[in-house]
């Protein structure tokens, strides 16, 4: 499987600077304009990736995501070549020399591009190959189109990310074209290469070696396969000792194990308050912490689920319309009696609705005096009526 690459988060920008360089950064500009509708939702877009409140990137076969302002999750999908289509890209890329040498080198050919665009492999995006989804409530999403604008940024640096978004990575082509006895992939190097390597080495006052690109690319025994994200942390089995809480250590060990799957499978960990991380922890770990609704609450939802429980909150104007045209769907524009709404919770008999400000609908129950996390949250209210 290919691996999936991390990026920074780019710092904020000055007011006129430019998205891309390259002739490929400005094509991928260019296509994601072409397939937008909306071209006020592109100079948002193009206002946001300047302000460095998109989080670090990561780039795998399909798939760009970061985390925006508000802990939001934004992802955008590109659609992946099949293996049809990668076989015929390699006969492109290996029919000629220099394509490979310049790839290498963080050059993308026009003529690689055309001949690959005539062989029915288009490594731009077109209509319908960009599908953006966000956790943040709005419809016209300014935080997917800053992620494709940043990505502009990646791609002038690094071809190669386009072909990862496109379903492989640098390492596996490499491999592929190795295979196939691509001069250029092994010890077999072309001129031009072995000529631009030898000025700048001859510049840098360097002594003659393997150039890194040429050792990085010689095949090497496959690694081990990773453990199961899922794979039950492993007690430490410590000895008790004067004055240590072991108990508490293996607690802290298995959080710690926690939260590391966590920030491999995300590529984040979003700041917990001190009260958030008691929670987690007593959900995570069954600790008696006298906080049974608040475990529950995270157990359904996480953090968001807990300030649903914990938190009141008015919605904006739009929002607010927003969530009561979802209502109104859901109760088919005839709601039952006796529906008491009030800032963003809506409340039908011993059951209530609660709009939390990540868009989904949280359910909860009324026990006693004592209202209750009831179940998971939903996008479409309707699924939690019914």
């Amino acid at each position: 499987m290919t691996a999936a690459r991390g990026f920074p988060a780019f710092p904020r920008q000055r007011a006129g600077a430019r998205f891309a360089t390259t002739w490929w950064g400005q094509a991928w500009l260019k296509a994601l304009a072409d397939t937008s509708l909306d071209q006020g939702l592109l100079q948002r877009g193009r206002a946001y990736a300047k302000t460095g409140q998109l989080g670090p990137i990561t780039v795998s076969p399909g798939r760009l995501a970061a985390v925006a302002e508000h802990e939001h999750d934004t992802v955008v999908r590109v659609e992946q070549l099949s293996d049809a289509a990668w076989d015929r890209f390699l006969d492109q890329v290996a029919a000629k020399a220099g394509h490979i040498a310049a790839l290498l080198d963080r050059d993308m050919p026009h003529d690689l591009v055309r001949a690959a665009e005539a062989a029915g492999v288009p490594l731009l995006p077109a209509v319908g190959d960009l599908e953006p989804e966000c956790s943040c409530p709005d419809w016209a999403c300014r935080h997917a189109a800053a992620l494709c604008y940043q990505a502009s940024w990646l791609l002038d640096a690094d071809p190669f990310v386009l072909l990862l978004l496109r379903g492989r990575g640098e390492q596996e082509l490499i491999e592929a074209l190795h295979q196939r006895d691509i001069p250029g992939t092994t010890g077999a190097r072309s001129e031009s290469a072995e000529g631009a390597e030898g000025a700048a080495g001859a510049r840098a006052g360097t002594l003659p070696g393997t150039p890194a690109r040429e050792a990085f690319a010689r095949g090497v025994p496959p690694l081990p396969e990773p453990p199961p994200l899922d794979a039950p942390h492993a007690p430490l089995g410590l000895e008790p000792a004067p004055g240590v809480d072991v108990a508490a250590l293996e607690v802290l060990a298995a959080s710690a194990a926690s939260r590391a799957r966590d920030l491999l499978v995300s590529g984040r960990l979003p700041a917990l308050t001190e009260h958030q991380d008691r929670v987690r922890m007593s959900a995570a770990f069954g600790l008696d912490l006298g906080l049974d609704a608040q475990v529950a609450a995270w157990r359904h939802g996480g953090a968001a689920g807990l300030e649903a429980l914990e938190t009141a909150w008015t919605p904006a104007r739009p929002d607010l319309a927003r969530a009561q045209a979802m209502l109104d769907a859901a109760w088919e524009g005839e709601p039952p009696a006796g529906v008491e709404s009030a800032r963003n919770r809506w409340t039908i008999g011993d059951r209530q609705l609660r709009y939390g400000r990540d868009g989904r609908w949280y359910p909860f129950e009324r026990r006693g005096d004592t209202w209750w996390p009831a179940g998971p949250p939903a996008r479409d209210p309707a699924a939690l009526l019914g």
